[in-house]
């Protein structure tokens, strides 16, 4: 039996108030993040890496897409650590300003063409930051949404910062979706159109900024501050006594991540527009089935988190798995049919487990 509700009405206003921050912050993240992935699936082998040739060009690209999945975890081990020390606030607010920073830097970098090989190094360097950015703000944004939580509630509250997720990837594929089909169609956007949903970034992080200040700082973490109980290397106590479960939980992730991440790192988006290819989208045909996979992705994590509240993390995690693996296969099936409806219910069919 699920413990009663014992809250006030002004923590539960408190809970929506975070709620609705962790939402805001993480879709500006990961738009950010989405962003560079598509742009890196769509025209960076052209516009960074084109000596290399069309082929080995497209690898350097999605190279620079998996370099900031090395410093991932770098990012969540500082984020945690001196969240822990400093407050969950304090570097949410940090995470959202470094990625918005690289990413509208990203919107004014030269390309190879007029920079030479200055212009891949800098790309490289500032997807680190995005890389840093991302692995703190993700896991901080679920630490405050839970922390805020009652015990039965729980579920459904760390599962609004992942909402985040789905709708960065949702505003990153409509923004390029606009771009490549009415306001910088054909070559106006490989010349300057694609450079502006990086800079649009510099006003959602500021919108990002002033939301996040806004929020009181995690009740657990007061708790803590106020008995003077914070540990001097919180990252390695975490370790020391919890390194089996650290790792455990590592490696679960990793399979919905390395699913996920084909469908909106670029891969699938390149794979289908490749003109050498026999499939023969447009880019923006398929940006607009991924955004629809975004709203359907949407959808069922919000189902997750209710669903979690009533029949456990675990099972509702075994069974967004299973959903995974019976789909993986049709969803290359369905893609390479050409087909465009096909391609949207591969995409829905799809989001299912990935939303689990």
């Amino acid at each position: 039996m699920s413990p009663v509700n014992t809250q006030s009405p002004t923590q539960r206003v408190n809970q929506r108030r975070v709620a609705f921050a962790t939402v805001i912050g993480t879709t500006i993240e990961w738009y950010d993040f989405f962003i560079y992935a598509t742009a890196a699936g769509l025209i960076f082998a052209e516009l960074f890496f084109k000596p290399a040739g069309a082929q080995i060009g497209l690898l350097l690209s999605f190279a620079s897409v998996g370099i900031s999945f090395l410093f991932r975890p770098l990012g969540a081990f500082l984020a945690g650590h001196y969240g822990d020390k400093i407050g969950r606030r304090a570097m949410l607010v940090l995470t959202l300003i470094m990625m918005g920073a690289a990413t509208t830097l990203i919107g004014v970098l030269p390309t190879f063409a007029t920079a030479g090989v200055i212009a891949p190094i800098l790309l490289l360097i500032l997807r680190i930051l995005q890389g840093i950015s991302a692995g703190g703000e993700w896991g901080g944004a679920v630490l405050m949404a839970v922390e805020h939580a009652p015990k039965d509630r729980r579920g459904r509250a760390g599962a609004f910062p992942q909402l985040g997720v789905p709708l960065g990837m949702l505003l990153a594929s409509g923004v390029m979706a606009i771009m490549t089909g009415i306001v910088s169609p054909g070559e106006a956007f490989m010349a300057w159109g694609w450079r502006v949903p990086f800079l649009i970034s510099f006003v959602l992080i500021i919108v990002g900024y002033f939301i996040r200040r806004g929020v009181e700082e995690s009740p657990i973490f007061e708790e803590i501050a106020l008995k003077k109980k914070q540990t001097k290397v919180p990252a390695v106590e975490l370790f020391r006594k919890h390194w089996l479960l650290v790792i455990l939980a590592a490696l679960v992730f990793a399979g919905n991540n390395a699913a996920g991440y084909m469908t909106t790192g670029g891969f699938l988006q390149a794979y289908m527009t490749d003109p050498a290819g026999s499939i023969g989208f447009s880019r923006t045909q398929v940006l607009l089935a991924v955004s629809f996979g975004a709203v359907m992705w949407f959808i069922f994590t919000l189902l997750s988190g209710y669903l979690s509240d009533s029949i456990g993390r675990k099972r509702t995690y075994q069974i967004g798995f299973v959903s995974l693996a019976l789909c993986v296969f049709p969803l290359f099936w369905l893609v390479n049919s050409a087909n465009l409806g096909l391609l949207y219910v591969a995409f829905a069919l799809f989001s299912v487990g990935l939303g689990l």
